[in-house]
């Protein structure tokens, strides 16, 4: 008889035996599977997290070298005159330059300014405080004074990050859109739309802050709810978010005045492959003049998913070999046991001349069926498992490391719309369908071929060496002795 025909009788004859063994075996290798489910998801989430959120490279006015003008302009002129640190626009066209290097995605473009009610009534703060909108691109010396309504120019406000995070919502009529670009199309807050009983379709007249100070009529497409915690971030010198007004990124600009056509506070290009931000900001370095623009970097996002998955897949690898070690000692007691019994059995086919290796063949045959039956059953209860451990690590893994700041918010309106790489290449096409991503660290625990392969290999590594270091005793039993006692 050969040894798989016995090791079959004998794993179906002690049925008791037989599924203990099973039950074992499931237990160890559903731990198994699971941590393999985890460091391959945690894979995923690092890969998916490089693609979705990227890094980012924001092109703006050169803060540092305005302000070494500045002192300079101070020591030379006198003490009466006060001088004012001037910053550049961002020109477009200087943009599109960095828009056509390798590796960039897409790019935000974002121009805010404020404006003067005139036919409506804006929506008082608590502290009693209507102004706080500042006109020009991040404080630039202008002829724009602040106004009390905030004009938040964008390419399409349901790429800004208010409004792709759900923070603010539309709740009538529909957003800006692309097709806005030169209109006078406007978006207002609920509360403000409320308090001065407009809806979509009506038109409100406001009044510029700079040049010749025209009123201007603006026509309300949609309206929008403001984030809960929009009136609670504002500092006390603002004006509330309910006098926030979407509109297109060229009429801020006409608000501004003629000077700053074709210009933007800052332009926020989306890089692609984040290991590629350092090489995309000293290309794009070689594009522009240094004296009048900063290129900054930030791939916090990217990196706080990283740190986070990281710290997932490292315990989940040590899951997988704390289990290994742990089923490798457990399954070789219990064959020990389960060969400490079978003495007598092992004495009788040594003395009818079996060979050792095949007895430990038998015992490795029989243990082979029993992982076989074992992998189907933690391959059903792995996922589950996986799915319980994944969330508990990336909950707290996300707790330590959660660092993340959402860039590109500009006077409460987030990051506006930016333009996909291509199309006709001019600066015209700045600010069409770019989005902010957000971090995301959610797992996708889901059992594959592969996973079913590997834990397979660990199976059967697991059950090879429990049964050598088990069969270390086979090969000094003496038949003889073995059938005397």
């Amino acid at each position: 008889m050969n040894f798989f025909k016995r090791a079959w009788l004998n794993v179906w004859a002690k049925k008791g035996r037989s599924v203990l063994l099973i039950l074992v075996s499931s237990a160890i290798l559903m731990f198994v599977l699971a941590g393999l489910l985890i460091r391959s998801a945690a894979v995923k989430a690092t890969a998916q997290a490089k693609a979705d959120v990227g890094a980012t490279v924001t092109l703006s006015a050169n803060r540092q070298a305005a302000f070494k003008q500045m002192q300079n302009s101070s020591s030379s002129s006198s003490k009466s005159s006060r001088p004012k640190m001037t910053l550049t626009p961002v020109k477009l066209s200087d943009a599109a330059k960095i828009a056509s290097l390798d590796n960039i995605s897409s790019y935000n473009v974002t121009s805010s300014t404020s404006v003067n009610a005139k036919s409506y009534d804006t929506v008082a703060t608590s502290s009693g405080l209507s102004g706080g909108g500042s006109g020009g691109p991040g404080g630039m010396k202008s002829s724009t004074s602040t106004g009390d309504t905030q004009i938040d120019g964008v390419t399409s406000t349901s790429l800004a990050t208010a409004f792709s995070s759900k923070q603010s919502k539309i709740t009538k009529g529909r957003g800006i859109t692309t097709a806005d670009k030169n209109t006078n199309h406007v978006v207002i807050e609920k509360d403000l739309a409320s308090q001065n009983k407009l809806t979509v379709g009506d038109t409100i007249t406001v009044k510029e802050t700079a040049g010749s100070k025209d009123k201007v009529k603006l026509k309300i497409v949609g309206i929008y709810k403001a984030s809960a915690t929009s009136s609670s971030s504002a500092g006390p010198m603002s004006t509330d978010p309910a006098n926030t007004m979407y509109t297109s990124y060229t009429l801020a600009n006409t608000f501004k005045g003629s000077k700053y056509a074709g210009t933007a506070d800052s332009v926020t290009f989306n890089v692609s492959n984040p290991a590629k931000i350092s090489s995309v900001k000293a290309a794009g370095k070689k594009l522009i003049n240094t004296s009048k623009y900063a290129l900054s970097t930030d791939d916090s996002s990217y990196q706080t998913v990283k740190a986070a998955m990281s710290n997932v897949a490292s315990f989940a690898n040590k899951i997988v070999w704390l289990v290994a070690i742990a089923g490798t000692i457990i399954l070789a007691l219990i064959v020990i046991l389960m060969i400490r019994e079978r003495r007598f059995e092992i004495g009788v086919l040594l003395s009818l001349g079996e060979a050792r290796w095949k007895i430990v063949a038998q015992f490795f045959t029989e243990m082979l069926m029993v992982i076989v039956v074992a992998v189907a059953i933690a391959g059903a209860g792995g996922q589950f498992v996986g799915n319980q451990l994944g969330s508990q690590l990336v909950s707290q893994s996300t707790t330590t490391t959660q660092t993340t700041s959402v860039t590109g918010q500009h006077g409460g309106s987030g990051t506006p719309g930016g333009g996909m790489k291509g199309g006709n290449g001019g600066p015209s096409n700045l600010g069409q369908n770019a989005g902010s991503k957000t971090a995301k660290t959610d797992l996708d625990v889901s059992v594959s071929a592969v996973n079913l392969a590997e834990l397979g290999g660990f199976g059967l590594a697991i059950t090879f060496l429990s049964i050598m270091i088990a069969s270390g005793g086979i090969l000094r039993l003496e038949p003889k002795k073995v059938l005397i006692s």
